[in-house]
């Protein structure tokens, strides 16, 4: 396998940050070399799975198959109280640190055990956790809020698909179908199929972190893109589908149908979906880069720690 986006992500500094699809091919090719850990096998019966953005959705991603709670920040405490039986939680946090911080010690003055899924083994959220309840997933170096390697690797550590044939995927089937005229449209609508309906947020979110309101999105699955989505329709509003191609919604031209493999988990349309968002960000003017380092700063003051712009 080429590791030359690993390279980048290896290299890269404040005046040369790469685009997303960079970063999640360095990703794909960062786990074929380190594998993540097999997924741990955990003592609860009915965990309360919590985490912020990104992480919340990743733990309904891993616990979809379990008798598990799913919270955020703001409303673990009201699910505590409202449903029984939860005897421990799951704390999803790259850092291991921000909300993660105030949720474990919440949890360790309700009594409550704790497990966190984190990519830093120094993370400041442990110290209210008992020993051995750290799980530390391998992550590249890379922008703030990209993270593409911190939920990919817990995901495949879950889904066990393999990084290779996913990079594999993407260079031979999904980089021939990105249209080189996605940088006319202000507006995109993705389609995914219906078993991936969880991981619609996090491609919101991630156009939200790259595109703030410079450019927008919608994401539905195809059923629940029959209902009422369309009735406002725009010429610069490009219609994506993933794995099956739709004729449905937005004009032929407006159309485009990026595959996925037949054997597609969560972890296929994570790196599938990001690299398609990456693409998009190639052919659009650099938002992110122009203004992380603007928001980092004012994010510092908003945390109370240093957010750096680049996450190692």
């Amino acid at each position: 396998m080429d590791r030359s986006n690993l390279t980048i992500v290896r290299s890269f500094n404040e005046q040369s940050i790469p685009d997303l699809d960079v970063a999640l091919l360095g990703a794909l090719e960062l786990f074929a070399e380190m594998p993540p850990p097999p997924f741990p096998t955990l003592p609860y019966t009915r965990p309360l799975v919590v985490g912020s953005e990104g992480a919340a959705v990743t733990g309904r991603m891993l616990f979809d198959d379990a008798d598990a709670v799913f919270a955020n920040e703001s409303t673990y405490e009201a699910r505590l109280a409202a449903v029984p039986g939860i005897d421990g939680a799951v704390i999803i946090s790259a850092s291991g640190g921000k909300h993660a911080v105030p949720t474990a010690r919440r949890l360790k003055e309700k009594g409550i055990p704790a497990t966190l899924f984190t990519n830093n083994p120094d993370a400041p959220a442990h110290k209210f956790l008992e020993k051995g309840s750290l799980i530390v997933f391998p992550k590249n170096r890379e922008p703030y809020s990209y993270n593409t390697s911190t939920y990919l690797g817990m995901i495949l550590s879950k889904t066990r698909e393999s990084p290779a044939d996913i990079h594999a995927f993407i260079t031979e089937s999904v980089l021939s179908k990105i249209p080189e005229n996605l940088g006319a449209y202000d507006a995109f609508f993705l389609i995914v199929p219906e078993c991936f309906d969880t991981f619609r947020s996090m491609l919101a979110t991630k156009f939200d972190e790259l595109f703030g309101p410079k450019v927008s999105v919608r994401v539905f699955t195809l059923e629940q893109a029959k209902h009422a989505k369309t009735i406002v329709s725009s010429e610069s509003e490009c219609f994506i589908s993933f794995g099956e191609p739709q004729d449905l919604f937005g004009t032929p031209d407006r159309r485009v149908h990026i595959p996925l493999p037949d054997t597609a988990g969560f972890a296929a349309m994570m790196a599938i979906g990001y690299f398609t968002v990456g693409a998009i960000q190639k052919q659009h003017p650099p938002y992110f880069k122009n203004t992380i380092a603007e928001y980092t700063k004012k994010a510092s003051e908003v945390f109370g720690s240093t957010i750096p712009i680049i996450v190692s």
